[in-house]
């Protein structure tokens, strides 16, 4: 019986079809084990409490001018291309693959059998091949672990391979712009990933081949959101930039966390979570302000790009070598959590949106049409600090909040959105967690507690039967009352002292909004143009188009 099982395992962990030849491959080793081995060749260091930290060297962050897509028979006419989802050509990946493979050959390697999609009608095998332990260790905590029976007679629909070490000596030549690059083959289901350690790629990577996948052939509609789920069953997704407050407000004491980044939502009314674990950022982290993630650092997880103080703790105020540090650990790491990661009956959804120009309301409830605009939209501003050379706010969008990962033209995205809000009968909800009582640097943010109150009296039904009025700018649809939140700040014109310059501050936005939605216009339906602002010289464009 060994000799047969072996024989099977051997048929399905043969690397020579991929064309890796004489590698010293290590398969679905723990994470001890990983961690243990990264230490080891001094790839790593551990903190004082045993979690491994790592250095991604060059790059810190996701590079999303060197993502590339194949551009073939099967994509051609499917793919949103431009400047998000850049094209390169079938020859030309053949030569990178034939690169890293030949680059890793004769190297000792690691592989995970893991899956991706916790509803298992959609699971989806994925094996990744990595250069680096360490890498291969944070797949462990990001996708689903696959347990050992599974693993006897694994087959991937998906292969992710990953060479930090690798840079195309000749990157013109081969349709890149410099020597890293990060491509998505959805002929040949390979994702390849080249010249950068940052273990982001490999997870957007895959979330970026479901977010086409499930759409053109399940019908599920991918979500760049987090998700929870109540006593009574019913199911709250949070759509939001970052510094929106996406993971604060899913992690709520009553409710169960489906997922933190990436989710599904089926024909059937689904939701479920594409991951097995969360990504977060660490920077300025404190217990008191989140204390999941905070909790969540313990050995098994890994830190990326962090700085220590003497003593061997982390200090989580230093952005010395990235403001975008980070953690990634399995999902288990947080007690509170849904298991298997997926629920049913989606009932309310929040778009969130932190205003530095402090005129959004800080709740709004949404028509259909005006939910698939503030998706297509996916608005929330960058404030001073948060980028150099940034003194005023800006608005910044990106389509479905999600858009450097969004294969599709945002339409069809914020088509099935508004399809699955009418025929579920989900209510949406657009949350300003930034700014009141003026813009950022005069107003100030809008309280936690508050935004806590408003989703909690919502998730509760308590806002059913209030009275709304319309906001007259954005015509958005604003609550007289909610409980436990002074009535005055509902309306964000009643705390500006200077009613004039809320008026022309709350235009100056909308015009923003209507420039940013033009190049969507063509594609989207009038019911989608309807719902953007009120007031603009570019809305009566439409009236005569």
């Amino acid at each position: 019986m060994e000799t047969l099982l072996n024989n099977s395992i051997m048929k399905t962990r043969d690397l020579t079809k991929y064309g890796l030849k004489d590698t010293n491959a290590h398969w679905n080793l723990s994470p001890e084990k990983l961690q243990a081995i990264t230490v080891e060749k001094g790839m790593g260091k551990e903190t004082s409490n045993g979690t491994l930290a790592i250095n991604t060297g060059k790059f810190t962050g996701r590079s999303p001018q060197d993502r590339f897509i194949v551009k073939d028979d099967y994509t051609a006419n499917k793919v949103w291309w431009g400047k998000t989802n850049k094209a390169i050509s079938p020859d030309n990946f053949e030569t990178l693959q034939a690169e890293i493979t030949n680059y890793l050959s004769g190297k000792e390697i690691y592989v995970r059998d893991a899956y991706v999609c916790a509803d298992p009608e959609y699971k989806t095998n994925v094996r990744t091949v990595t250069e680096y332990p360490w890498s291969n260790m944070f797949t462990y905590n990001m996708f689903l672990r696959s347990d050992e029976s599974e693993l006897e007679n694994f087959e991937e629909e998906w292969l992710v391979l990953c060479a930090p070490g690798y840079e195309a000596p000749d990157p013109k030549a081969v349709g890149l712009r410099q020597g890293n690059f990060s491509i998505l083959n959805f002929t040949k289901k390979i994702a390849l990933i080249g010249g950068s350690a940052y273990t982001g790629e490999i997870k957007k990577g895959i979330f970026s081949s479901l977010n086409f996948i499930l759409p053109v052939e399940k019908d599920v509609l991918p979500m760049h959101c987090s998700a929870n789920v109540g006593e009574d069953g019913d199911t709250a997704i949070f759509f939001g930039l970052s510094g929106t407050g996406k993971t604060t407000l899913s992690a709520d004491p009553s409710r169960k966390l489906i997922g933190d980044d990436e989710h599904g939502w089926t024909a059937n009314n689904n939701i479920f979570n594409f991951e097995g674990g969360c990504y977060a950022k660490v920077i300025d982290l404190s217990e008191e302000k989140e204390p999941d993630i905070f909790r969540a650092i313990k050995p098994g997880a890994i830190l990326e790009n962090v700085v220590f103080k003497d003593n061997g703790d982390v200090d989580y105020m230093d952005s010395s070598i990235t403001q975008n540090t980070r953690v990634s650990y399995p999902i288990y790491h947080i007690d509170n959590i849904q298991k298997p990661s997926y629920a049913d009956n989606p009932t309310n959804i929040f778009f969130l949106t932190a205003d530095a120009f402090g005129v959004l309301p800080p709740v709004s409830k949404l028509t259909p049409g005006q939910a698939a605009y503030h998706f297509i939209s996916g608005y929330t501003a960058k404030v001073a600090g948060t980028e150099a050379g940034i003194t005023e706010p800006v608005p910044s969008f990106s389509a479905c909040f999600g858009e450097p990962f969004m294969p599709l033209h945002p339409t069809v995205y914020a088509e099935m959105l508004s399809k699955k809000m009418q025929d579920a009968g989900v209510n949406v909800w657009l949350i300003n967690t930034g700014w009141s009582a003026g813009p950022y640097g005069v107003g100030s943010r809008i309280k936690l507690k508050y935004t806590r109150a408003m989703i909690t009296a919502i998730l509760k039904g308590e806002l059913d039967n209030v009275e709304f009025e319309q906001h007259p700018i954005f015509g958005l649809f604003m609550p007289k009352t909610c409980p436990n939140v002074p009535e005055n700040i509902l309306d964000p014109m009643n705390t500006w002292e200077n009613k004039g310059q809320y008026v022309s501050k709350s235009i100056q936005l909308a015009h923003s909004f209507h420039l940013n939605f033009e190049k969507f216009a063509s594609e989207a339906s009038e019911q989608i143009i309807e719902g953007g602002p009120l007031i603009d010289e570019h809305h009566h464009l439409h009236d005569h188009i």
